[in-house]
Formats: structure tokens, C-alpha cells, sequence
């Protein structure tokens, strides 16, 4: 049997059906997107009304009742973007059909834009990404685990000069940990936090009451006992016994490492909660066909306020968690 992803149902959305559709087209797409439910005649973002001016030379819109102006991503992820709407809606396709991720510098080449353009872009779009699963909540067979990153010590050359780095007084201080919650063949969400303990007590915070955990035997997740039917699994004997298994958790954490290591190389620091989030969607909707993931992130960055994170990034220098 044919693996999905390599069939034609996974392939509904390419570069060059994106181009052929024209500005007009990307652009109504937009609209859409922006008001499905006048399919996309526009609403005043300020008051409501559904009576608008369409001032066509700027596609931009007038209020009847407000007299605001407006344009169909004002008050959106993608405000201010001066991007056309064909290269938007191609950056969405390039950036879902990455399946470990896609580097700034390629979107970059790709759309012929500058670096810092690409680099802005792509992290609004990991950030509509963890919009669609800011509400999450888990139920069923869950898996819970952890997994650290950044914090990287550069060993001593001399070996009498080398230290243990997994010591805290060893360490940069850097060091993050991202916590995810997996439902058995279902939804994940991710937390990133200091210690695998904190992360894990906002991950049991969102998986319903009924829910069968499983975990390693690490003592931090003890606190699982209480709230929920939990399952240890001693890794240090077996990695799956029938009775309890983190593996799906452990898949995640592997397209992550991936991601890290062949794409980003570095993900650590005041960006690695977004990079997780990516991850996270990626591995929710890895069955799901590229033109609906594509139609999804660009509905959610519709749908999502301006980002204060990234909404004039480079004038600041840095990102606002």
C-alpha cells in the first residue's frame, strides 16, 4: 500500500499552481481567508459594519459607518507585509512543504527577498502555527516527555582541563527544556520551560482528568499518580512492554533533533518555544494534504493580531517574549 505522503492526494498545492493563479487570484484568496463568513466581502475591523467602500487602486476598503480604512491583512499577522499576495501565498506553500522545517536563507532565495524579510516572515508563520493549538487540550492513551536544548559548553582541548557538562555548575545556564503532551495517533502540544518538573506540571495542566498517561521513570513525573492512571516505562530495561510506551513522545523530539541539526543548526535561546510549535504542527498534520496545511497556517495568521514579537523586529534587535 502506497505511504500517503507520496501519493497524489498529499500533493494539492505547488509553486507553480500558485503562480498561474495571478495577483487577482492569491488576492481574493486572501480575502477569503480574512472573512469567511461573507465569503470575503470585507468587515470593518473597527466597528463591524459589513458595509464597506472598495478603493480598488489600493486594495484597500472604506467603512460605510466608521469611515476607517483598511486592507485585508490590516490588524493581522501579516500587517504592513509589502510582499505581493502571489509571493505570500508561495512563501505559506514553501514553508508547509518542508517536512523538517525550511531555513530562512532558502525562503530567502527562493522569493528573491532579503534575508531579514525571510527570517521575520517565517517566524510569523511558526507563530500562526502555535495559535491553532493554543486552546489544546489532550484525552486518551497521552505520552509525556522531555528533551533539552542550547545551553552548548565547548569541551576543554586539554583532557586534565575537561569538565561534566551535564553538572548545573558546568553549564551556561542557556540550557532549555521542551516538554510535549502526545496523544496516542493524535494531537500534541508543546512547553518549554527550565526544568523537565515545571514543564511538565503545565503539560498535566491541559490533558483531561480521565486520561492514561504514560511516562519514564524519571521522579519529577511521580506528580502524574495523583491526577491521572499512569504507566512507567524503565528505559534503562526496555523501551516498549506492552503495558506502557513513550515512543510516539520520543518520534517528536527526533523531527525536532532533525530540524536542529540538518535545517536550523541552531534553535535555542528566545526562539526555540516557536521552533517547537512548528514541530508540533508538523507532526499533527503530517497526514493532511500541503494545500490544506498551506489554506490552515494562512487562516490562522488571518485570523491572529499583529505580532508583538515581530512586528518591527529588526528596529528593536531583538524578540519580545
Amino acid at each position: 500500500m502506497q505511504h500517503f505522503l507520496l501519493s497524489a492526494a498529499a500533493r494539492t498545492l505547488s509553486l507553480k499552481k500558485v503562480y498561474q493563479m495571478g495577483e487577482d487570484a492569491a488576492y481574493r484568496t486572501f480575502c477569503e481567508l480574512r472573512w469567511p463568513e461573507t465569503d470575503g466581502e470585507a468587515i470593518c475591523p473597527r466597528c463591524g459594519c459589513t458595509e464597506t467602500y472598495n478603493i480598488a487602486t489600493r486594495r484597500k476598503f472604506k467603512c460605510v459607518a466608521c469611515h476607517h480604512q483598511f486592507s485585508v491583512t490590516s490588524g493581522t499577522l501579516f500587517s504592513s507585509r509589502k510582499m505581493s499576495f502571489t509571493d505570500l501565498l508561495a512563501a505559506i506553500a514553501i514553508f508547509v512543504n518542508g517536512a523538517k522545517g525550511v531555513a530562512a536563507l532558502q525562503l530567502c532565495r527562493d522569493l528573491d527577498c532579503q534575508y531579514k524579510t525571510a527570517f521575520v516572515l517565517a517566524h510569523k508563520l511558526r507563530e500562526a502555527m502555535a495559535l491553532e493549538d493554543s486552546d489544546q487540550t489532550l484525552a486518551g492513551e497521552v505520552e509525556v516527555d522531555g528533551a533539552y536544548f542550547g545551553g552548548y559548553v565547548k569541551p576543554a582541548n586539554e583532557k586534565e582541563n575537561r569538565r561534566d557538562r551535564r553538572l548545573a555548575f558546568n553549564q551556561s545556564g542557556k540550557r532549555q527544556v521542551v516538554v510535549v503532551g502526545r496523544e496516542r495517533d493524535g494531537e500534541s502540544l508543546v512547553v518549554v520551560a527550565k526544568s523537565e518538573a515545571k514543564g511538565g506540571e503545565i503539560v498535566a495542566s491541559r490533558i483531561h482528568h480521565m486520561s492514561t498517561v504514560h511516562a519514564d521513570e524519571a521522579s519529577h513525573w511521580d506528580m502524574l499518580h495523583a491526577k491521572f492512571d499512569t504507566r512507567r516505562i524503565n528505559h534503562t530495561v526496555e523501551y516498549s512492554n506492552g503495558w506502557a510506551c513513550t515512543n510516539q513522545a520520543e518520534s517528536f523530539f527526533s523531527r525536532l533533533r532533525r530540524m536542529e541539526i540538518g535545517t536550523h543548526h541552531h534553535i535555542a535561546g528566545p526562539y526555540l518555544h516557536q521552533y517547537a510549535a512548528e514541530a508540533s504542527w508538523r507532526e499533527d498534520n503530517r497526514r493532511v494534504s500541503n494545500g490544506a496545511q498551506a489554506m490552515t497556517v494562512a487562516a490562522c495568521a488571518m485570523a491572529g493580531k499583529v505580532s508583538r514579537s515581530w512586528a518591527g523586529y529588526w528596529q528593536r534587535g531583538t524578540a519580545q517574549r
